[in-house]
């Protein structure tokens, strides 16, 4: 979950690197370090900081010249915020410096064993054993070194390595946590993400799991652990330097908002099928005759996408008549759970690289299962393990909170079903209503960004609440999950969603004037049956705040959001809540893009 960058060219590296860790400070803003070499310099020179980018760039001399350097910004694992917990690592004698990424699992057996030998530990880090590991090899190559350390060490590492004595190349390898290499012209980049490689080059190649490189400034090559060589073409990337900007918003959160109906159109555009009633996935990789033959879908998700997925379950029973059910990845993967040959298994993650995803995709590929991948990022760990899938075309999404990717998950999710439907017994004509109503989309999207203002006003009145109860049924009882946890993630108020049918069998007991609800109120066969729960809440002194397609008499205020077809719904009804966090959020003066303990790739458990 923290950021690394690296270079090794002509070029001064240090305000180069800055500029990069500031682009991955979304991955981690605890601590930061950057740590410079060239063939003329002798030996290696380090800055340290705890706190963000901007902290460790006061620090940083005037005179701090290098042509080669790694750099990382922190999310704290082992050892709490500090200048000595802060990466890069350096060895006892300064010649060896270490960015990691992940987690060592066996890095207290292996910190025990060095300091039995004399080693003496300056940090509480599990990474600073690799830093001594390394160090302390007596091969007589970098790679070589690398390559016997990474033998002994088990666990996750994106790693990037220098080495006084070897000032002519940087050593990186990867194992469950994401590392690109940017090839330029007689220079070379690394980043644990492409945000900080677009500005200098769209040429790009992805390392696998057990898959390391050496990077030189006019060359570079992959080969394994084992010490084989390996093939790598690079591959051009879709996003720009500019797609990082907030182009002139005051934050990436509300940017990208904004930018959601622009984002639907790119992930419907082309995939529309009139002629047939249905839309086109050819990643899917499933012909007409396959998709018949499954028998339930299983859908696996973390957090945001773990809700997308749960809108996305009801999609598909409800279109395809599949049975389908959304579950978090953090659970499956260790539950044993029973895999089925007829199952359709679906891995969603926005970075594709989410550690406990990919590690349930990794599990259920060896038990020969099928799946597919639902992920924004082009190239990822999850879309190279899966099978087939959807790219959700969202573009990057810079803030830590999740909002247009959610949003073009459930779409994504709402193709897949049409699809499937149109492969079994979906009519032409409900096909041709469910395609109508995705054209909607953009359009309604826009008309709830006009609301903005009345929303903004409404999010004053719970600046003071100590907690919020979101309440759905069945269709919106994903929403209310989603924007429950929107809340609690940008505002720090805690929230709570519960299905709107279980009031009565518990939460009634918290209602009471100071417990603010909000209720996702959709015009549908259920309608009567909302009305009931918000009928029980006003009968108890509660305030409510309903998002409905029309006005609720029960409800205190009422967001009106656009009608579309009853499956899509689930869709809208969610984004006037992300401008209620937001807003709630910005009265409360917290820093919205990075709120406090979070980080955007979860790349460790």
């Amino acid at each position: 979950m923290c950021g690394i960058v690296g270079y090794i060219g002509k070029r001064d590296v240090a305000p180069l690197l800055l500029e990069g860790l500031q682009r991955l400070e979304y991955r981690g803003y605890d601590s930061a370090g950057i740590v410079v070499t060239s063939p003329k310099t002798a030996g290696l020179k380090m800055v340290k900081a705890k706190g963000r980018v901007r902290d460790l760039e006061a620090r940083v001399p005037a005179r701090f010249k290098g042509t080669t350097g790694i750099a990382h910004t922190r999310w704290a694992t082992h050892g709490a915020p500090s200048d000595i917990n802060a990466h890069p690592h350096m060895s006892a004698d300064n010649k060896v410096a270490v960015v990691h990424n992940g987690i060592i699992d066996n890095a207290s057996e292996l910190r025990r064993k060095l300091e039995a030998d004399g080693v003496v530990f300056l940090s509480e880090t599990d990474t600073e054993v690799l830093t001594h590991l390394i160090a302390r090899s007596q091969a007589d190559t970098l790679e070589e070194k690398v390559r016997q350390a990474l033998r002994i060490v088990e666990g996750t590492y994106g790693i990037a390595v220098m080495h006084a004595d070897f000032t002519d190349r940087i050593v990186v390898a990867r194992n469950g946590s994401p590392v690109v290499l940017g090839i330029g012209e007689k220079e070379m980049f690394v980043a644990s993400d492409i945000a900080a490689l677009v500005t200098h080059t769209r040429q790009i190649v992805t390392l696998d799991d057990g898959e390391m490189a050496t990077l030189k400034a006019d060359d570079f090559r992959t080969y394994t652990t084992e010490g084989t060589r390996t093939t790598a073409e690079p591959t051009t990337v879709e996003w720009e330097a500019a797609s990082y900007d907030m182009g002139g918003h005051d934050t990436y959160m509300h940017k990208e908002i904004h930018e959601q109906a622009d984002a639907v159109d790119r992930v419907l555009r082309g995939r529309i099928d009139d002629r047939f009633s249905t839309v086109r996935l050819g990643g899917l990789n499933l012909d007409a005759r396959e998709a018949r033959q499954i028998r339930r879908v299983k859908i696996l998700g973390c957090g945001t996408s773990y809700h997308a997925g749960m809108i996305g379950a009801q999609m598909i029973e409800e279109l395809a008549r599949i049975p389908a059910d959304a579950e978090p990845a953090s659970e499956f993967r260790y539950r044993n759970a029973v895999v089925d040959p007829d199952t359709l298994y679906v891995a969603v993650s926005q970075s594709g690289e989410t550690y406990d995803v990919l590690a349930a995709v990794q599990e259920l590929k060896r038990k020969g299962a099928r799946v597919l991948g639902v992920v924004n990022v082009v190239g990822s760990a999850i879309a190279r393990e899966a099978d087939g899938g959807i790219y959700v075309h969202a573009g990057p999404e810079v803030c830590v909170v999740s909002t247009k990717c959610f949003t073009n998950t459930t779409v994504a999710f709402a193709l897949l079903a049409l699809h499937l439907g149109r492969t079994r017994d979906l009519s032409v004509r409900d096909g041709k209503r469910i395609i109508e109503g995705l054209r909607r989309l953009p359009g309604q999207i826009s008309a709830i960004m006009k609301q903005e203002e009345e929303i903004k006003q409404l999010a004053g009145q719970f600046t003071e609440a100590r907690s919020m109860l979101f309440i759905g049924r069945v269709r919106g009882y994903p929403v209310a999950r989603e924007a429950s946890l929107k809340l609690k993630e940008v505002s720090y108020i805690h929230a709570e969603a519960y299905p709107a049918s279980e009031l009565k069998h518990g939460p009634l007991a918290l209602i009471e004037p100071a417990l603010p609800t909000v209720a996702i109120v959709p015009d549908d066969d259920l309608l009567e049956k909302n009305r009931a729960a918000l009928e029980e809440i006003k009968a108890r002194s509660g305030r409510i705040l309903a998002v409905a397609h029309q006005e609720q008499e029960k409800a205190d205020q009422t967001i009106i959001v656009p009608k579309n077809e009853d499956e899509l719904d689930p869709i809208l009804m969610g984004i006037p809540l992300q401008l209620l966090a937001y807003h709630t959020a910005l009265a409360l003066g917290r820093d919205i893009d990075k709120p406090r303990n979070l980080a955007k790739s979860v790349t460790v458990e």
